[in-house]
């Protein structure tokens, strides 16, 4: 394994945590944020990894190759727990929801001494979606972790957390990586130059999705479906937004997906708006870009985007669907 654990950027915070683990100054909980695809995961199973690791390169180094380094890359560890928002079919009810039991089950694994290794590591995955008896359940746990338990948290944002749990964590903010950087990993995995170059602004810097973009063409495909629906939208009547929030409301994740793809799409025109020299994350639609914010003010844009933001924010805290699309697409600009 590299010096920087084979992470695409990041390198300040693979450094301090590589130096927490050589000196055994682990701390027993750290908050991984940032928004998603941009390697908040890969980070803290790197960390798992070197606290766990048999055959170490060096102090703080896993070497990736031996049985607990490749047990915890798969997420199949005997003393790592991995917990997320329930979202199966089968529990459809609780999609996108991380429930009190499921922290309580840690609880108890935490308690117990490791099978085979030094730690035992529980990894909550997005736990901005944890409801309230969650949250206040990984604080308890969080106050009485033994000495062998170490809690990984991943989260889009901090402040989405309480403030009690954000202040017993060593928080990491993961930012976006230049746009060069996304571009030239890609070519280096063989995508030609043009196409890496568009997916790297797409990405908006976050080298998980950029990849992800390259092994799954259908999400190309539904960006592009999810951007001409924004585009029949703005001159629509009120029926047929209402209908079009009534379709989009039914699945909770479907609607984040949409509303990130139409918060880049607006930020973009916002940066036009304002002459900005920022580059563009859709620079494919360059022209319509253009073209929308020729015909908008600064203030309209910005609402937009203020909008949207909120949008996201407020369904991070279960406030009701259909009427947050309802409100968000009567306040679009009748274009």
């Amino acid at each position: 394994m590299t010096d920087n654990w084979n992470i695409l950027g990041h390198e300040w915070a693979v450094d301090m945590l590589r130096q927490h683990v050589a000196r055994g100054d682990v701390r027993h909980a750290y908050l991984f944020s940032g928004p998603p695809g941009l390697g908040r995961r890969t980070l803290a199973l790197r960390l798992a990894q070197a606290l766990n690791c048999t055959q170490p390169i060096a102090a703080g180094t896993p070497c990736g190759t031996c049985r607990d380094c490749r047990q915890i890359e798969n997420m199949q560890h005997p003393d790592m727990n991995v917990i997320q928002a329930l979202n199966d079919d089968r529990l459809a009810k609780e999609s996108g929801t991380l429930k009190v039991d499921q922290v309580r089950e840690v609880q108890h694994s935490l308690s117990l001494r490791p099978y085979q290794s030094k730690y035992r590591v529980a990894l909550f995955l997005r736990f901005q979606e944890a409801n309230d008896n969650a949250a206040n359940a990984l604080l308890k746990t969080l106050e009485e972790a033994p000495a062998h338990a170490i809690l990984l948290l991943t989260a889009d944002n901090p402040e989405q957390l309480l403030p009690t749990i954000i202040s017993r964590c060593e928080i990491l903010r993961l930012r976006p990586l230049p746009i060069s950087a996304i571009e030239a990993d890609l070519i280096k995995r063989g995508v030609d130059a043009e196409r890496a170059r568009l997916l790297a602004h797409i990405s908006g810097g976050r080298p998980g999705y950029a990849r992800r973009l390259v092994d799954d063409v259908t999400l190309l495909e539904k960006r592009e479906e999810r951007l001409n629906d924004m585009q029949t939208l703005l001159p629509a009547s009120r029926v047929e937004k209402f209908a079009y929030a009534d379709k989009l409301a039914k699945d909770k994740d479907v609607m984040r997906q949409v509303i990130l793809i139409w918060l880049s799409y607006w930020r973009d025109v916002m940066l036009r708006v304002a002459q900005a020299d920022t580059p563009l994350t859709n620079i494919d639609l360059n022209m319509e870009i253009e073209f929308l914010a020729g015909r908008l003010d600064l203030p309209t844009a910005r609402r937009v985007v203020s909008g949207l933001e909120s949008v996201l924010e407020k369904m991070d805290k279960n406030v009701n669907s259909r009427l947050l699309a309802e409100v968000l697409l009567l306040d679009l600009p009748k274009i």
